[in-house]
């Protein structure tokens, strides 16, 4: 098979190639089989018509479609291979000649990965935050363990508060209309939690248990309801309880119920104090190997497809999804609460996405340059912890993976990064 790769400008190009006589043929015998089967003629029973007489009543034409359909992705793919190309997004495919009997020629249009080039990557310099846990650390952690203890309780006397929980009445009116989904009874609201549309929980504040007000609040422009977006609008609140936190003190008792395996104050801030550090060791390596991974990105020339961000913002929007339906929700469900558009998160997370298109290029072309690779030890020892984890034969895991080309690569995305970091130049932030 004859085949062409014409590069054009950025990371287009044309490629040409041909799909053999033979093989077309092929594929016109097995289209004809499919089809038939669905044609009645006359003296014969549906699926027996001869393929001349078919010929003869639409022409050999009628099969193209169908050959086509399933001879072209093989011809493709081998089109590929030959050419040594990486496509990125679904070609534009053109048939240039068909006729029985002879090759058909195609045409394709393809956006390939595009070249990298590497600038600077080894001695870059970084700076890791400290691993040292400080008493205020310790004392801010056990304060929001404390309020997880906390109680809440009715506010007999005083007014509403930031982080006071209201039981209210509400009902909204745009026009001196009221509108659908702005009523709601025995509501209770965190003040300060930015629940509510903003300007409605400030507001709040400073209000007593039965007293009555108006509140003047204007939609975000960008509201999910149309009809309300930007619009001035009222709610009428009455309030019937304030509730707020009661803070359990920090003693023996509650240091145990905290943590069963402590029984007093001073065993808990010294195991909270290792557990912290902890932590905040694995936070900081991280962030040094995130910091050294985008100076190396950010150093590297490379003219990103759109189509490849594209294709990244769809997997964001799908992991965003999975997260959502660990939390019970979805996206239209998030949409209807954010007021935000389908358009507008995948615009959020574009820039995010094309950040990591060019990290995972750049790691890729730096792996390349110094033929890091994933030994068999490296793949089988990845293949064992994940046995152990999940409690599954080795041979089952490759099997669902289809193959160990998936460990291959995050081993070899880690062992990169594992050179950058071995190649840097680290100090560390004292806090």
């Amino acid at each position: 098979m004859s085949v062409k790769w014409e590069k054009h400008e950025g990371n287009e190009g044309t490629l040409t190639f041909a799909l053999p006589a033979e093989d077309f043929n092929k594929a016109l015998d097995a289209a004809f089989k499919k089809v038939v089967k669905t044609v009645q003629a006359p003296g014969f029973r549906k699926g027996k018509m001869p393929r001349k007489m078919f010929e003869k009543m639409y022409g050999v034409e009628a099969l193209y479609n169908d050959a086509l359909d399933i001879a072209l992705p093989e011809a493709y793919t081998k089109a590929l291979d030959e050419s040594g190309i990486e496509p990125v997004a679904q070609p534009q495919i053109d048939i240039q000649e068909i006729e029985q009997g002879k090759d058909v020629v195609f045409t394709a249009k393809v956006v390939v990965k595009p070249e990298v080039e590497l600038g600077d990557y080894k001695g870059l310099e970084v700076e890791q935050l400290s691993k040292e846990v400080t008493d205020a650390e310790v004392d801010e952690f056990l304060q929001s363990r404390q309020q997880a203890f906390a109680e809440m309780v009715v506010k007999e006397e005083g007014t509403i508060e930031n982080g006071d929980t209201v039981t209210l009445d509400f009902e909204g009116f745009a026009n001196g209309e009221a509108f659908e989904g702005g009523k709601a009874e025995q509501y209770d609201l965190e003040i300060g939690s930015g629940s509510f549309i903003p300007g409605f929980e400030e507001q709040m504040v400073g209000m007593a248990t039965g007293e009555e007000k108006d509140i003047e609040i204007t939609f975000p422009e960008e509201y999910h309801a149309a009809e309300l977006a930007g619009q001035p609008a009222t709610f009428k609140v009455k309030v019937h309880a304030i509730k707020t936190k009661e803070i359990p003190a920090l003693d023996d008792e509650l240091a145990n119920e905290i943590d069963a395996s402590v029984k007093t104050v001073a065993e808990l801030k010294e195991k909270t104090k290792e557990d912290l550090a902890e932590q905040k060791a694995v936070h900081s390596d991280n962030s040094m190997r995130d910091a050294l991974v985008q100076q190396a990105a950010d150093n590297a020339k490379i003219d990103v497809p759109e189509e490849m961000v594209e294709a990244e913002v769809d997997r964001m929007v799908q992991e965003f999804e999975q997260n959502l339906q660990s939390q019970g929700m979805n996206l239209d469900l998030y949409f209807q609460f954010s007021g935000q558009t389908k358009e507008q998160l995948r615009e959020q997370m574009a820039e995010e996405a094309s950040n990591r298109v060019r990290v995972s290029l750049t790691l890729e072309a730096i792996a390349a340059a110094e033929s890091i690779e994933a030994t068999e030890a490296d793949v089988q020892a990845e293949l064992e912890k994940m046995s152990e984890q999940f409690n599954i034969d080795t041979e089952q895991i490759k099997a669902v993976l289809g193959g160990t080309a998936t460990i291959e690569n995050d081993i070899k995305l880690r062992n990169t990064i594992e050179f950058l970091v071995d190649n840097a130049k680290i100090s560390e932030i004292q806090e």
